[in-house]
């Protein structure tokens, strides 16, 4: 389980000049039932927007000012309303982020994934413009940013602005397992191999980083392990890369997902590693065009929190036997591989595993993210090895 800061009253698009902001912070778990329950400092501070760019064009993050202790979080206040002063020395016409931190030191505002969600996990507005000229009504924000360190080899690191929705659109959230499993990968694939890797972690390091390789994510969200899938492979093979990511949801969420794939475009190498975003219903009856299209099949089929729902298994094993049986998977060797993150919510989610194996997949268990406590992140591999049950 992973802690996240977030605005239960998001700050406006707008303020006048020079007024103090009125919010009200949160500090829980991904589905926002559970509250932090320690005491915990959270701070502010302000990040100038640039106001001729879209996003970040450097591959550092956001620069913020010095952080400022806005007050000692506690469950029993948690809806508690705060005021926060403006930026220092403000000028007419600037729009500033507001960015909510658990800590001041280092960089605070970015989530390093290599420090497995130690402390709750910094949140960041959208814009907010300072004027004195007349305020719009009804202009409440919807949506917040993140920014995640996340290491590509030993030596690089992509800063991965990931935007998602203030209200409670599954397909519009970040969760706990997509951070777990991108933490993972990016572990294993920038950890040299050793006597003890597992044998299906070794094939599945070797898969991403092949030449060539054809990857489909399965309910992708806002897209942060796609993203992150294509940083690294970017990294590591730079412009020598061949095959495609597909990053597969319902037509809600590509809005979104489209707009975190243009925010991350300075990672990318080339077309071949940066992700594409595609409609996937599991309940259609036929797979898009463009994944029909593989006719040497997928390489690697990639899934993290799709557990959630038991009601929509049939469908999704129903899309998984179809993605499975492109291509030439006469032995096992030719099958993709099958990669999972999953944090348990519910004992009945388990069903998922024996509806896999009823189309030859059998997954099994090589490692695990353990977060700030409660149900860890299980990292799941497999293939399809056996003949599917009729």
């Amino acid at each position: 389980m992973y802690y996240y800061i977030s605005f239960l009253r998001p700050p406006p698009f707008q303020v006048t000049l020079a007024s103090p902001l009125t919010i009200t912070p949160q500090i829980a778990n991904d589905l926002r039932t559970e509250c932090y329950p320690d005491a915990h400092d959270l701070y502010y501070s302000w990040a100038l927007e640039n106001q001729t760019s879209t996003f970040p064009s450097t591959s550092q993050p956001r620069q913020i000012s010095r952080p400022v202790k806005l007050t000692t979080w506690r469950e029993n206040n948690a809806y508690r309303e705060l005021t926060v002063l403006p930026p220092q020395g403000v000028k007419e016409g600037q729009r500033y982020r507001l960015v909510l931190l658990a800590q001041p030191q280092g960089m605070p505002h970015v989530i390093n994934f290599a420090a497995g969600g130690s402390t709750p996990y910094p949140v960041m507005s959208m814009p907010i413009l300072f004027s004195s000229r007349s305020r719009p009504t009804g202009s409440k924000q919807e949506q917040v940013e993140r920014i995640y360190r996340l290491p590509t080899s030993l030596q690089s690191q992509a800063f991965l602005h990931i935007t998602e929705q203030t209200s409670f659109d599954l397909d519009k959230k970040v969760w706990d397992s997509g951070l777990g499993l991108s933490s993972w990968l990016s572990e294993a694939v920038c950890t040299p191999d050793g006597n003890e890797i597992h044998p299906l972690r070794r094939d599945l390091c070797s898969t991403i980083l092949s030449k060539k390789c054809d990857i489909i994510e399965l309910g992708s969200g806002t897209g942060i392990v796609s993203l992150s899938l294509g940083s690294i492979r970017s990294e590591k093979l730079s412009s020598e890369a061949d095959g495609r990511i597909i990053t597969t949801d319902l037509p809600s969420a590509m809005p979104l997902l489209e707009h975190n794939i243009s925010a991350n475009e300075r990672y990318f190498s080339s077309v071949h590693t940066r992700p594409q975003a595609l409609v996937l219903d599991w309940d259609d009856e036929c797979l898009p065009a463009e994944v029909a299209s593989v006719g040497t099949g997928f390489d690697l089929i990639v899934m993290a929190d799709v557990a959630y729902n038991t009601a929509s298994f049939a469908s999704l094993i129903r899309t998984m036997d179809r993605i499975l049986s492109l291509g030439d998977n006469s032995d096992q060797t030719s099958s993709p591989l099958v990669l999972l993150g999953y944090k348990e919510r519910d004992a009945t989610e388990r069903s998922l595993w024996d509806m896999l194996l009823s189309i030859g997949v059998e997954l099994k268990k090589i490692g695990e993210k353990v977060g700030a406590g409660g149900c860890p992140v299980e990292v799941w591999i497999g293939r399809r090895g056996n003949t599917p049950t009729p």
